[in-house]
């Protein structure tokens, strides 16, 4: 008789501005993981009525949180959640790739680390969640003005909604992470020996997103060596 294996569940954050790659940076990791699974936290959008703009970028309005923290709830209990759709594939996106070299030998330690595990009797569970909040580049933002929301109708930026919406829902969303929202550092208690978060900043084109996906494979590994992660129940 096969003992069954303990699952372990590993829960990968990866927030960026709109139009910064993470999105994309989201779906190369999870190319790189065996039998991961990515909960796009845009899937769940919702704007409030401002009288001259609707806000998609105060942090605690422009997602329905019930639904998403539901939707985290779910996994951290079952490992697994309920289907939700999703409309990312209408957003027009750039596809950047990265070196194969560097895909393969992410690749291959992941599965290496996987294959421990499940020698000492553990089945790794890993989910990506990617976020919209984070916006930080006025020029990006307006690159890409033209969103498919929820219900497949189109949303616009107004005029001048970078300076009124976007960078005051960014500020309010960050603050408490940096040293200085616009340039400082990482605070400590969230870098990589508290809360576990990583600053990565990537370059633009297959070099920049080549970095990004590397660094991001380093610090995943990093914190699952370290212990990251939480073995559930049966």
């Amino acid at each position: 008789m096969t003992n069954q294996l303990k699952k372990r569940l590993v829960v990968i954050g990866i927030g960026g501005a709109s139009c910064s790659g993470k999105t994309l940076l989201a779906k190369h990791i999870r190319r790189a993981l065996p039998e991961g699974s990515n909960i796009p936290e845009d899937r769940v959008p919702y704007s409030a009525q401002y009288p001259e703009l609707q806000d998609w970028d105060d942090p605690e309005t422009c997602i329905m949180w019930p639904e998403f923290r539901s939707i985290l709830s779910q996994i951290h209990q079952k490992g697994q959640h309920d289907a939700h759709a999703s409309h990312d594939h209408l957003n027009k996106q750039v596809e950047v790739g990265i070196r194969s070299d560097i895909f393969a030998r992410c690749t291959e330690r992941f599965r290496s680390y996987i294959q421990e595990q499940k020698d000492l009797g553990i089945e790794l569970v890993w989910y990506i969640v990617d976020g919209f909040v984070l916006y930080w580049d006025k020029t990006r933002r307006e690159e890409r003005q033209v969103y498919v929301l929820q219900h497949g109708s189109v949303w616009v930026d107004p005029p001048n909604y970078f300076e009124k919406i976007v960078w005051p829902g960014y500020v309010k969303a960050h603050s408490q992470i940096f040293d200085g929202v616009e340039t400082g550092p990482v605070k400590e208690e969230w870098g990589p020996k508290g809360k576990g978060l990583h600053l990565v900043e990537p370059k633009d084109g297959e070099e920049g997103m080549t970095s990004a996906f590397e660094q991001t494979c380093d610090a995943i590994m990093e914190q699952c060596q370290n212990g990251a992660g939480r073995v559930m129940s049966a």
